[in-house]
């Protein structure tokens, strides 16, 4: 994605090109990954790294797993401050709509009661949620809370981008693992799946930011 989009102020987002569109499309994609990720826990076969740690902490606190997501969520933003990363519109929203169609989506699904529902539930919210994922993305309305994090602290100390997403991944899912969240196939197929596709389907999707309005035809 151009820095240019994610680094621009809330009020300079606001003045973007398309923005009916671009928040049309953050909408839908946050809702997407949100029930992607439902359907990804009902199928009962593990999560993703983050989203065990959500799991057990739900477990532990009596919250509703999406009311977890959201405060963790707002946690990580805290994080940013030390590291001057500047959250977007996108970002915000990121935080608060993504656990809420989580619930959603767990109180409307029931868990999955065969083996056929439960591979079915998890490939479909893989899908969904990748491609969820490439759309937010695509609105360019500031990056994802992780992905802040993780460029807070490649810009900050000047690491590498992969290991430092590795090590943030793998603690959060040690955390999560280590307090009883659900690790397994599904862990193994998301870590797996999730870049393939959204690098496949991003470039589709993504909503270029015009920097300057083309010229009128000069008449005679």
């Amino acid at each position: 994605m151009p820095r240019r989009a994610w680094t621009a102020s809330r009020r300079d987002q606001l003045g973007l090109d398309r923005l009916p569109l671009r928040l049309f499309t953050l909408a839908a994609g946050l809702t997407g990954f949100g029930v992607g990720i439902g359907l990804i826990l009902r199928a009962g076969w593990g999560a993703a790294p983050w989203d065990v740690l959500s799991v057990a902490l739900a477990e532990r606190t009596g919250l509703s797993i999406g009311t977890v997501t959201i405060l963790t969520s707002f946690l990580v933003l805290l994080l940013w401050i030390p590291l001057r990363q500047r959250p977007g519109i996108g970002t915000l929203a990121n935080a608060l709509w993504v656990g809420i169609a989580m619930d959603a989506t767990l109180h409307l699904v029931p868990p999955a009661e065969s083996v056929l529902a439960a591979l079915s539930m998890l490939l479909a919210g893989l899908l969904l949620n990748a491609v969820s994922d490439a759309v937010y993305i695509g609105a360019q309305l500031g990056p994802g809370l992780r992905d802040g994090l993780m460029t807070g602290i490649h810009h900050r100390w000047v690491l590498r981008i992969g290991p430092v997403r590795a090590v943030i991944e793998l603690t959060v899912l040690g955390v999560g693992w280590l307090l009883g969240g659900p690790v397994g196939i599904g862990t193994v197929v998301y870590a797996l799946g999730i870049g393939p596709i959204v690098h496949l389907v991003l470039p589709a999707v993504t909503i270029p930011v015009r920097t300057s309005a083309p010229r009128a035809p000069v008449a005679g």
